[in-house]
Order: C-alpha cells, then sequence, then structure tokens
C-alpha cells in the first residue's frame, strides 16, 4: 500500500515537521510506503506528483490552514485532520485511514 500526506500549521514551522515525521514512521512501522509533502516556512517541500497521487491508495491531510493545491487529492481517499493530532496520534490517524480504504 502507499499512501500520500500532508502537513500544514498557520506558522509552519514547528508542527508541520513534527507532524510530517511522525505519519512518516507510523506509516512504515505499519509497512506501509509513504510520502509526506509539507508546506511550511520553506515553502512546499518533498511535493507529491501526479504520478504519486496514480498510485496512492489514500491520502492523510494534517492541516489547520487550507493547504496549496487541494483539489489534486480529490480522486483518492482523504482523511482530513488538525496537525495536533497527527503529532499525538500519527498510529491511530493511519490505523483510521486503512481502515476505510482497505
Amino acid at each position: 500500500m502507499y499512501i500520500v500526506c500532508v502537513t500544514s500549521c498557520p506558522v509552519g514551522i514547528a508542527h508541520t515537521y513534527m507532524a510530517a515525521a511522525n505519519l512518516e514512521k507510523a506509516a512504515k512501522a505499519r509497512g506501509l510506503e509513504v510520502k509526506v509533502e509539507t508546506q511550511g516556512a520553506q515553502g512546499i517541500e518533498n511535493e507529491i506528483t501526479k504520478e504519486d497521487i496514480k498510485r496512492a491508495d489514500g491520502c492523510i491531510i494534517a492541516s489547520d490552514i487550507r493547504i496549496k493545491n487541494n483539489e489534486r487529492f480529490e480522486p483518492i481517499p482523504t482523511l482530513r485532520i488538525s496537525v495536533s493530532e497527527a503529532v499525538k496520534n500519527a498510529k491511530a490517524i493511519i490505523d483510521e485511514l486503512m481502515e476505510a480504504i482497505e
């Protein structure tokens, strides 16, 4: 299984990157292939491509603000959560997405 994630917080510094790291770690622990895009103070990093979206089985958007290019995720099952949820409960979030798409 392959999932994509986007993380973004209002300031675009700490929580954006903590959420990204936690989601990536939790996904890999479950044996998933994962790509995490951050939309932080540095702009978009590790951008999810059209090819990534075509391959993806699901998506997690962990954001407290409107992310850039949101519409590109419409074709795939998407779970939208707050950044703090991803920081605190990444494993549960990954499990929830997997239950929804399996």
